[in-house]
């Protein structure tokens, strides 16, 4: 008996220990910024807030309570229990400050996850997914350039319909880069048949995901776990982890922090360019407060066309104001360059490869094209050349995945057009002048 309460003893002081290493190693990590209205520019690693863990330890602490929660969040994807999802619950759950603030953030966040998700019967679940990946920072930007709350590479984001040029980024537009997320993961899923593998390539990619697979010999994520980058392997406990710790952060004494974006907003389209600067001050607003509502506009200047009109999110306005935004919105000029110029590539791993002459881009013009043969397709062709799929269809145009055999193909970057990216997700709600609402269209 007295064996039994000592080997108990030494576990309870071995999880605390564990616990109290856990925290101190990542807590640089928990950086949500203090100032209402600031978000950090960068982030030191590509996905916010995903810590290391220490894989060497046995699984002392299984928890049937935290397993049985799991099972009751369960819905579409598999929400498993293991040692890796219990050491990232060990780690969400001890950072009570970054979690109240994801709650606090969730509730102006959430409700636009949701509907693009549903707009592609997508499980609901993955609106969490943006908390491991940016912390809900429209600004986060990752080592390699991944950008925004769903950290779109560029290349990606451009088979995805987001357009970034010198005014815009739109990957840091909450709505559009929601649908854009949502309509990657319809592709994944199609593809690879499995919510986790999905989630998985999200963060490595489709390529590197079904090398896992053919190196393992299944298709379950947690037995190709071992063959997946390191990151990767990390991404899907953290994931499920964040999703528990959201749903029961009351059990754990994580209470949600008041946001700036907790507010009533209006939604108007603008066929012109305007100042957000001069809106704010018609809106009596500080700037920052009407740009953390419109993070993708890189000057502070909206650039709305006939042809493509765009979206300013404002606090609801007061009577007394309306006068002054109407002239805002309507008649006052801008002095700025209205030429719009596509932005460049900024993937930072581009750059380190043409560094050490290692790119891609830089292989002989030879090896740049493929020639489709009889029963080949996309995925097959990027597995022959380790590329993405994805990448495949920007190079080559290709608004679907079908292909014949004869056809020629793009299999770098190097020949690749670039293509204006198509407008996605526009958001119509009418502005009243008594500031009431009507509903929105179509999305």
């Amino acid at each position: 008996m007295k064996l039994k309460l000592r080997f108990k003893t030494v576990l309870a002081l071995t999880t605390i220990a564990f616990s109290g290493y856990a925290q101190q190693k990542n807590a640089k990590l928990d950086s949500i910024p203090a100032s209402p209205f600031a978000f950090p520019n960068t982030f030191e690693t590509d996905t916010a807030a995903v810590p290391l863990v220490d894989e060497s330890l046995a699984f002392y602490n299984y928890n049937f309570l935290n397993k049985q929660r799991l099972d009751s969040i369960r819905n579409v994807i598999p929400m498993d229990y293991n040692e890796y999802v219990q050491k990232y619950i060990d780690v969400y759950t001890g950072r009570k400050n970054m979690m109240g603030k994801m709650l606090g953030l969730s509730s102006y966040y959430f409700p636009i996850f949701e509907k693009a998700l549903k707009a592609y019967d997508i499980p609901d679940e993955l609106k969490y997914l943006p908390i491991i990946e940016s912390a809900m920072n429209p600004h986060a930007v990752s080592r390699v350039g991944a950008t925004g709350l769903w950290q779109f590479m560029f290349t990606t984001a451009k088979g995805y319909g987001l357009n970034m040029d010198n005014f815009v980024d739109e990957r840091k537009d909450p709505v559009q880069a929601s649908y854009a997320a949502a309509a990657y993961f319809r592709d994944a899923y199609e593809s690879l048949g499995d919510w986790l593998l999905a989630i998985a390539a999200y963060n490595c990619g489709a390529g590197n995901v079904n090398r896992a697979i053919a190196k393992a010999g299944s298709r379950d994520f947690w037995e190709i776990r071992s063959y997946l980058p390191q990151e990767t392997r990390n991404y899907v406990p953290a994931f499920i982890a964040a999703v528990y710790v959201m749903n029961y952060a009351k059990s754990h004494q994580i209470m949600p922090q008041k946001s700036p974006l907790a507010q009533l907003t209006d939604t108007v389209q603008v066929n012109r360019f305007v100042s957000l600067t001069a809106l704010s001050e018609a809106l009596e607003l500080e700037t920052d407060a009407l740009f953390v509502l419109n993070p993708s506009y890189k000057k502070k200047i909206v650039n709305g066309t006939e042809e493509s009109p765009k979206r300013i999110i404002m606090p609801a306005a007061q009577l007394s104001n309306f006068a002054r935004i109407y002239e805002v919105l309507n008649n006052m000029p801008v002095d700025v360059d209205t030429r719009v110029y596509l932005a460049s590539n900024d993937d930072k791993r581009l750059r380190s490869k043409a560094k050490s002459g290692t790119s891609r881009s830089a292989a002989p013009v030879a090896t740049a094209y493929h020639r489709v043969k009889s029963g080949q397709n996309l995925s097959t062709i990027a597995a022959q050349y380790r590329v993405e799929v994805q990448d495949l269809k920007v190079w080559n145009n290709l608004k679907g995945s079908n292909i014949v055999p004869g056809q020629r193909l793009i299999i770098s970057a190097k020949s690749a057009t670039q293509k204006k990216a198509p407008s996605r997700s526009k958001t119509y709600i009418s502005y009243k002048s008594k500031g009431s609402k009507e509903g929105s269209g179509k999305i």
